[in-house]
C-alpha cells in the first residue's frame, strides 16, 4: 500500500488527515517537525509527502529545500492556510507537485495524491529509470541491481549511494558531496560514514569497482 509522510503539528488535523488515508487504504506516518520530516525522507521509503508549511522549528518552504538538494524526487503536496498567488508560486517553483489551501474537503486531497501517485508510477516506468555502467545496472523502478545477471541486494543507504556514484561515472566524486547528499546537510563531517559504506558496496560489487582517489573522494569504474 502507498505510504505516505504526513509533516503537520495540528494533532487535530494531523489526527484526521491520518485517520481518513488509512481508512482509503493508504499507510501513515506523522510527525510534527520539519527536521523529523527531512530524517525521514533520507532514512525511508515513502511514496508522497504532506508538508504544512507552518511548522514549529522551520518553515515548510525550507524543509521542501532540503529535501530536493538532495536529490529526493517523491511528490510533496503543500499544506496551507496562504491561498495568495506568491505563495502558491514560491511553494511550486520551490520543489513541490501540488499545492491545496486550507480547509480542503477530504476527498480533494486523495483525489490529488492519486493523481500525483500515477504520475510516480509512469514515471517510474520510464527506460530513464534504468543505469548502466560497465556490467552494473541499477533499476530505481525495482530498486535492483545486477551484476553480470547476478542480483546484488544492497540497503537503501548503499542504494543512493550507488546511484550517484552512477549517475556520475568516470567522474571523482568528493567525499564532502557524497556525506550531503546521501546522509544530510547537519551529518557530522568528522564521520567516516562514506568510507564504510564504500566498503560495503566493494564487498558486494568487488573491490575494483569503486576507485579511491587519495585526498579528494571515489570514482565509479565503467
Amino acid at each position: 500500500m502507498p505510504k505516505i509522510l504526513i509533516v503537520e503539528d495540528e494533532p487535530r488535523i494531523a489526527s484526521v488527515l491520518s485517520k481518513g488515508l488509512v481508512n482509503r487504504g493508504f499507510e501513515t506516518v506523522v510527525v510534527d517537525q520539519g527536521q523529523s520530516a527531512i530524517h525521514l525522507t533520507q532514512g525511508g521509503d515513502f511514496d508522497l509527502i504532506l508538508l504544512d508549511l507552518d511548522l514549529p522549528d522551520q518553515n515548510g518552504l525550507s524543509v521542501l529545500k532540503a529535501i530536493r538538494e538532495w536529490g529526493e524526487t517523491l511528490p510533496i503536496i503543500l499544506l496551507t492556510v496562504y491561498d495568495d498567488l506568491p505563495h502558491k508560486i514560491q511553494g511550486l517553483t520551490g520543489g513541490a507537485d501540488d499545492y491545496l489551501t486550507k480547509p480542503f474537503h477530504l476527498e480533494e486531497l486523495i483525489a490529488r495524491i492519486q493523481v500525483q501517485l500515477r504520475k510516480r508510477c509512469q514515471d517510474r516506468e520510464s527506460p530513464q529509470m534504468t543505469l548502466q555502467v560497465g556490467n552494473i545496472t541499477l533499476d530505481l523502478h525495482q530498486r535492483q541491481v545486477q551484476q553480470a545477471n547476478r542480483i546484488i541486494e544492497l540497503s537503501t543507504r548503499e542504494f543512493i549511494l550507488l546511484e550517484l556514484l552512477m549517475r556520475r561515472s568516470g567522474e571523482v566524486v568528493e567525499r564532502m558531496e557524497l556525506l550531503q547528499e546521501v546522509w544530510g546537510y547537519d551529518y557530522d563531517t568528522a564521520s567516516n560514514v562514506v568510507d564504510v559504506y564504500v566498503g560495503y558496496l566493494r564487498k558486494k560489487l568487488g573491490r575494483r569497482a569503486i576507485e579511491t582517489v587519495r585526498g579528494i573522494g571515489y570514482r565509479l569504474r565503467g
